[in-house]
């Protein structure tokens, strides 16, 4: 099958310039970064679906000598299907400003990555990208109550200057690429800008440890989903409202400090809190505030302002 027809585009908006964020439900997905974070601007911004990437040829039914690892979920009823839950690649669009928003949700492909990605690279083409943002998320062990470290990669060195204002890491990974580093390869050996923000999650196990018996794992990370979009909100200009996500992130924090009091309470000689907090104390928190930037503009424009007076 060729790009074309991999690629449904039942509309095509009339925009000059558009930006792209691109997610999927992929192997570099701690705390939903890359699945949930994409879908949540979509439905923030109410963009509509415009289209979708076939799935043929790019996932596998079953592995020999494995159940049921990536086999679609069904759903039956006194012998009757109520649902089949497939691999799915979907466009949405909305309009920001004078600029389109694409956004495209997807699987990470199981094959043929290089037609994938080349398909997602057609869709840019097509609807007047400019510069396509993916999001990944990773899990290590660090403090749920303080900023994410946020790691990021770029397809053009040109891109780098801009990365290095956003409070980010520029990565030195090396080793299996997800579909988010595959397609920055892609995307600058055409020259298209893309640049992708990997977040670190918290999780903390403690399954080896028979007082407590259990691990944290944060599913939905809205502390990371926050750092991330702050970023990319000032490096695109995009002005979205985050209110809404500024209190999921709160709430998270309320709930993993009652966790924390609660797993305390149940072993208080395995020290879960003073755990959290040496964890707390050893991390480097580093802050991003656009609006630090804003105000030094401010003054700086006072001061010219002064001095020609």
């Amino acid at each position: 099958m060729s790009i074309e027809q991999s690629v449904d585009l039942w509309e095509v908006p009339e925009v000059e310039e558009a930006i792209m964020l691109v997610g999927w439900r992929q192997w570099a997905d701690a705390g939903s970064i890359s699945s949930g974070l994409p879908r949540y601007i979509a439905k923030l911004t109410d963009a509509r679906k415009i289209g979708e990437v076939r799935s043929d040829g790019f996932y596998l039914f079953q592995f020999p000598g494995t159940h049921d690892l990536v086999r679609p979920l069904v759903k039956f009823k006194e012998g009757f299907p109520q649902d089949l839950q497939i691999n799915s690649n979907e466009i949405y669009y909305a309009e920001i400003g004078t600029r389109g928003l694409v956004i495209f949700i997807g699987d990470e492909p199981h094959m043929d990555a290089e037609r994938y990605v080349s398909s997602i690279l057609s869709i840019a083409e097509s609807l007047n990208v400019t510069r396509m943002v993916g999001f990944g998320g990773v899990y290590g062990e660090l403090p749920y109550d303080k900023e994410r470290f946020i790691s990021s990669i770029y397809s053009l060195k040109s891109l780098r200057i801009e990365l290095e204002n956003l409070g980010v890491n520029l990565s030195d990974y090396q080793g299996g690429a997800s579909i988010g580093s595959y397609l920055c390869k892609r995307a600058g050996d055409v020259k298209k800008e893309y640049v992708s923000f990997y977040a670190f999650v918290p999780t903390y196990d403690f399954s080896s440890l028979a007082q407590v018996g259990s691990s944290i794992r944060i599913e939905n990370d809205y502390t990371a989903w926050l750092g991330v979009m702050r970023r990319v909100d000032f490096m695109l200009g995009l002005q979205l409202d985050l209110t809404d996500l500024e209190k999921k992130s709160r709430r998270l924090i309320e709930r993993m400090d009652a966790k924390v009091e609660e797993l305390d309470g149940m072993s208080p000689q395995v020290g879960v809190r003073e755990y959290m907090q040496r964890l707390s104390e050893e991390f480097s928190e580093v802050i991003f505030d656009p609006l630090d930037d804003i105000w030094e503009e401010e003054l700086r424009r006072l001061d010219d302002k002064f001095e020609d007076d």
